[in-house]
Formats: C-alpha cells, structure tokens, sequence
C-alpha cells in the first residue's frame, strides 16, 4: 500500500512539474535557448516543491520576453551518461540574446529570485545560440 501511495504521489508531482498553463502555444524559437538546473535545498518537502513550482510558473506566465517554456524534473536515469542529481530543469527560448538579456532585468525575473532563492543550494545555467 505504501508503495502504491508513493507510486501516486510521484506521478501527480511528475505531472505538475511538467504541465505548462500558458493559454498560446508557441513555437520553440532556435536563436537563443536559456536552460537552467536547479537543486533544492530540501528536494523531498513537498511545501519546498509547491512554492518552487507556483513562483516559477507565476514568473513565466508575467514575462513579456520568454516565447516557449519548459519545466522539467528528472526522469529516472536509464544510462550511465544521464545526470538526474537536480531536482528541476528550466528550458525557454528567445528570439535573441537582447530578449534574454531583458529576462533577466525584467520585475516578474527579480521576484522570483527574491521569493524562490533560498529554496535552492545550486543553480546552473547554460545558454545556448542557435548554429543556423
């Protein structure tokens, strides 16, 4: 029984990192991909992963330069290559780096640092410029 509840339990917060609430769908813009890794200082307190979760997607809905967002939590690793030791992934695209750079200085950017920053012990980031 116990194990049924936790198999539940995984699969709804599974399913809550996942979905995206953004009522437009856009397409995935390859001119400029910010992808962030977060590990939280308490990964198993569900309180931790709820406001984690609320601020984040409270931020990505206010931005007024994030065209596509992704969060994204570890999947169960299947290979040795696969690192599944951060708690949430970020991914979001911008149709350049100006638009990025706005991101970061823009107020919804700002307060989900100052309300989700001492979740977190790591946070790393990598951007990326489309080839083409």
């Amino acid at each position: 029984m116990k194990k049924i509840i936790c198999t539940l339990l995984l699969l709804i917060m599974t399913t809550v990192g996942l979905s995206q609430t953004n009522t437009e769908m856009r397409e995935f813009d390859p001119a400029f991909a910010h992808t962030v890794y977060f590990w939280l200082e308490n990964p198993d307190s569900e309180e931790d992963k709820a406001a984690f979760e609320t601020s984040l997607q409270k931020f990505l809905d206010s931005s007024a330069f994030a065209k596509t967002s992704f969060i994204g939590v570890p999947p169960k690793a299947s290979r040795d290559v696969v690192d599944g030791s951060f708690t949430y992934s970020l991914i979001v695209s911008f149709e350049s780096a100006e638009a990025q750079q706005g991101y970061q200085d823009e107020a919804p950017h700002k307060l989900f640092i100052e309300e989700s920053s001492k979740l977190w012990t790591k946070v790393i980031v990598y951007d990326s410029k489309g080839v083409n």
